[in-house]
């Protein structure tokens, strides 16, 4: 399969960002992508104050622009995330739609980036987020597929699920900072990828120095042995890589690690 990432701006207007993506979906379908990755939040800026006033719900103008854009460029679209809206609650929430615009997976961010960093980043996403409750994996033609959100891909736990429930990617639409992003970035992606022994792909926002909350930007895609694949600079940029699913059974048969675990010694580890 051949996978681009979307590294793209974000501004104030969400009919702008929309609009922008719709187009910067367009150029990697044209580049000939089969699967295309938007960032978190690319509708709207990463504060509280955007994630409430931009909040709507599963069949709003968000999912359902993606949604015509999938469908029109006939490849499998990971939208980023953006504020979902639902009876009261608002959801840090990720839609993919296969090539005919349909639904195929939704997560919600289970892990809620509340940090308070001494000298560097605070962030309380609870302030505005209820948290998701379960773990996403969902089929593609080439594989299965598992979806998280930024701040849940610190948790080597639900990583691990992802590949036990039979996950040969996971695919991360996040927003590192410049804090967390020199420190963990691209050490996260290449550490899950080898754990679980199999892709691991982050999509960043481009990094706005003047923005209230500042991506680090550097999306990337690793392949199951930890290499850096492709990863991008701070700018506006659309990354691609042909990705062949092959190569975790390779590497897995190799190094067999999923079969030579012991979870009974683990304690609390999943099964």
């Amino acid at each position: 399969m051949k996978l681009s990432v979307i590294q793209m701006k974000v501004t104030e207007s969400k009919a702008e960002n929309l609009r922008h993506a719709s187009l910067l979906i367009e150029r990697a379908a044209a580049g000939g992508a089969d699967m295309v990755v938007l960032p978190e939040m690319f509708c709207c800026p990463y504060t509280n104050a955007s994630f409430a006033a931009n909040a709507e719900p599963a069949d709003g103008a968000v999912c359902s622009a993606m949604s015509e854009a999938a469908d029109r460029n006939g490849i499998w679209l990971v939208a980023g995330s953006m504020p979902e809206a639902e009876e009261g609650r608002i959801y840090n929430a990720s839609f993919v739609f296969d090539p005919a615009g349909h639904l195929s997976a939704h997560h919600r961010k289970v892990h809620l980036f509340d940090i308070q960093v001494e000298g560097g980043q605070h962030f309380r996403e609870s302030d505005t987020f209820s948290r998701g409750d379960h773990c996403t994996v969902f089929d593609t033609p080439w594989g299965k597929a598992g979806l998280c959100i930024c701040f849940d891909m610190r948790f080597p736990e639900l990583a691990m699920h992802m590949a036990r429930l039979g996950a040969e990617m996971i695919v991360v639409p996040a927003a590192f900072n410049m804090t967390t992003g020199p420190a963990h970035w691209e050490l996260m992606f290449r550490q899950r990828a080898v754990d679980n022994q199999c892709f691991t792909v982050g999509a960043a926002p481009a990094r706005d120095p003047a923005g209230e909350y500042v991506s680090y930007a550097h999306s990337i895609i690793c392949d199951p042995w930890g290499t850096v694949l492709q990863r991008a600079g701070t700018e506006e940029e659309i990354l691609t890589a042909d990705l062949s699913l092959d190569r975790v059974q390779d590497v897995r048969r190799q190094l067999p690690l999923l079969s030579a675990r012991v979870p009974e010694v683990y304690g609390y580890v999943l099964p």
